[in-house]
């Protein structure tokens, strides 16, 4: 949430300078960018403007409060101290986060729970789901332990969102510096072994989801083998 709150001041912030500027009459058309200053100030419009997109909070939003909230606490007399803003945004947007995900979860939800009575398919007490494709031997990693593995990644609908294999190179990280699905697995698979994981929300990327194709509250699918403990 603190990403949603800096886009939503940063956004402010530009409001704030166009009103009191706005006796200035210029055109978004006959701006040039004339040197470094001007080329990296351009690039963060662009950015806020994409991240303001990609976040669909735009209609969540009183442009007219947060410019009242500005004009307030510059003049000393804000209606909302600032120590109180932090927990009042992070608890609005992830009300709102939450109301527009219900039909996600939702949907992850009926797909764990007709995948946890396909034949060969295991349950652990998190709530993690796998399947054994292929049996490995030898110990398991722990979490201390670098692992090298190839993997898919895609969303219950079929779209990929990351794949070793594509790229042709193994991956080598922590067991414990990924998300708590990989990390529980990792720790039950052996060296050879392949497996398929279903990982629930939780146990995933959560409320926040990760990158533009992992949304809030996404139940994903995963083909990993684990190669080898380094």
């Amino acid at each position: 949430m603190k990403t949603l709150k800096f886009l939503v001041l940063a956004a402010a912030g530009l409001i704030f300078m166009n009103a009191c500027q706005s006796q200035k009459k210029s055109s978004d058309a006959s701006f040039t960018l004339a040197n470094a200053k001007d080329s990296a100030s351009y690039a963060i419009g662009v950015q806020i403007a994409n991240n303001f997109e990609q976040n669909s909070i735009l209609g969540d939003i009183n442009l007219d409060a947060i410019l009242a909230g500005m004009k307030d606490n510059q003049a000393g007399n804000p209606k909302i101290t600032v120590e109180n803003t932090d927990k009042i945004v992070n608890d609005y947007f992830s009300k709102i986060t939450a109301s527009k995900s219900g039909d996600k979860i939702k949907q992850g939800e009926e797909f764990l729970a007709a995948k946890e009575k396909e034949p060969g398919v295991v349950k652990t007490q998190s709530g993690l789901l796998y399947k054994e494709i292929k049996a490995g031997a030898g110990p398991s990693p722990k979490t201390t332990d670098k692992v090298k593995t190839h993997y898919r990644g895609t969303l219950i609908n079929g779209t990929e969102f990351d794949s070793s294999y594509k790229r042709g190179e193994p991956a080598v990280f922590p067991v414990n510096a990924v998300i708590k699905g990989w990390t529980e697995a990792l720790q039950l698979m052996k060296p050879g072994s392949k497996w398929e994981l279903y990982i629930p929300y939780y146990l995933a990327y959560g409320e926040r989801g990760a990158g533009q194709l992992i949304g809030p509250y996404e139940t994903l699918i995963f083909e990993i083998e684990l190669i080898s403990i380094e």
